[in-house]
């Protein structure tokens, strides 16, 4: 196996002309580490002596402290290099002409999990918006996409549904790196903005995080391991239900499940659709917090056997349809607020499309809701192309 070198590697390495002199920002969080896990604001400032002036931390917080959605993290000194750190999931998503003030080029290393809610990618968008109002520059050290780079999946956001949990079009599992995302963006929004992208050395779109050699740090309290990144686009989507995604558990997103399940008879509908890729192991669980809190759950831990044939978002769909239509009385949306929005439903918000949240409610098949998005993910295909770097 050859070890892919991440952006922050190569940037270390082999120093671009453009960085020379520069005032420096980084946006980073705790698994913005090298392959012998040492933090690149460290490295960055030994590499680059007296150019590093602020740290700019996403959701969670600069060690990812904070545990869940709409917990803000606050503005900072950072204890080893003296220098500010600025939250951008505070009182603001994105930083402000005074924070920016003390530099001319932002650099950016965070771990992407390959899925449109997460919200690290929107931190980039706003970032790279705030930039190029301010004439500060952009550099990504670019990341490998943890569950692969070949295969996309699900319907794209509607318009009319943006939040932080999706400010552009694009489908649940878009198969781009953090890297190819702000070249994306930068040309959706019309960006004039000085931007750069420090390519991996190594990486194929065939890999997911395990070909790397890489080691994994949690990029956020409830992303443990790879095997939570690979049913995070599917599973994130219980988020905006009354089922347990897991939060409370050693296995977020992995385990799921509600006191009110049928889990006999939701097997049997489930095997009955014949998807691929995953089992599902009966699992009882207790959160310790969040929803069911201290109340036991029947449910079930996915476990992959085929990550090319496992489809996560149309999965999740299936069997949150089939949960729907078998449990009218006790099934339910989640109310708002959700990610600072406070009207519309987190479930539409997540998921992207209101017809395709309506389907799962009516208990449609997921070949039905499959056929929703069919046309323009193939065109969102055609356009990607554009902007891919591997």
């Amino acid at each position: 196996m050859v070890r892919v070198r991440t952006g922050l590697e190569c940037l270390l390495e082999e120093p671009p002309n453009w960085i020379i002199g520069r005032r420096l920002g980084l946006l980073c969080n705790q698994a913005s580490v090298d392959a012998s896990l040492r933090h690149a604001k460290g490295l960055i400032n030994d590499r680059f002596p007296g150019q590093l002036k602020a740290l700019f931390s996403p959701q969670h917080g600069l060690f990812a402290e904070k545990q869940d959605n709409m917990v803000e993290s606050p503005h900072g000194v950072d204890r080893d290099l003296g220098i500010p750190v600025y939250s951008l999931y505070g009182e603001t998503r994105e930083p402000n002409p005074e924070q920016l003030s003390d530099i001319d080029l932002m650099l950016v290393d965070v771990q992407d999990v390959g899925c449109r809610v997460y919200t690290f990618i929107w931190t980039l968008y706003l970032a790279m918006e705030s930039c190029a109002k301010a004439g500060v520059g952009v550099a990504v050290l670019d990341r490998p996409n943890p569950i692969g780079g070949d295969i996309i999946e699900g319907n794209l956001l509607n318009g009319q549904l943006h939040s932080f949990v999706g400010l552009s079009s694009i489908p649940m599992r878009h198969g781009m790196t953090i890297g190819e995302l702000s070249r994306f963006f930068a040309s959706e929004q019309g960006l004039d903005i000085e931007l750069y992208v420090i390519p991996m050395d190594g990486w194929r779109r065939y890999m997911d995080f395990l070909d790397t050699a890489l080691p994994w740090v949690w990029p956020s309290p409830n992303m443990p391991t790879i095997d939570t990144a690979r049913v995070y686009p599917g599973q994130v989507i219980l988020e905006g239900t009354n089922l347990s995604e897991g939060r409370g558990t050693t296995r977020p997103f992995e385990v799921f499940g509600a006191p009110y399940l049928n889990l006999a008879r939701l097997r049997s509908d489930v095997e009955a659709l014949g998807l691929k890729g995953f089992t599902l192991r009966e699992q009882y669980f207790e959160p310790t917090f969040h929803k069911w809190a201290g109340t036991r759950c029947l449910g079930f831990q996915i476990h992959v056997t085929d990550k090319r044939l496992y489809r996560p978002y149309l999965s999740t769909l299936a069997i949150l349809s089939i949960i729907a239509r078998s449990n009218r009385q006790d099934f339910s949306w989640k109310a708002p607020p959700y990610e600072y929005e406070f009207e519309k439903l987190p479930a539409d918000l997540i998921i992207g499309n209101e017809v395709v949240r309506k389907a799962v409610e009516d208990g449609a098949g997921h070949q039905d809701m499959e056929a929703v998005w069919a046309d323009e993910l193939n065109a969102f295909c055609f356009l990607r192309k554009n902007f891919l770097l591997y």
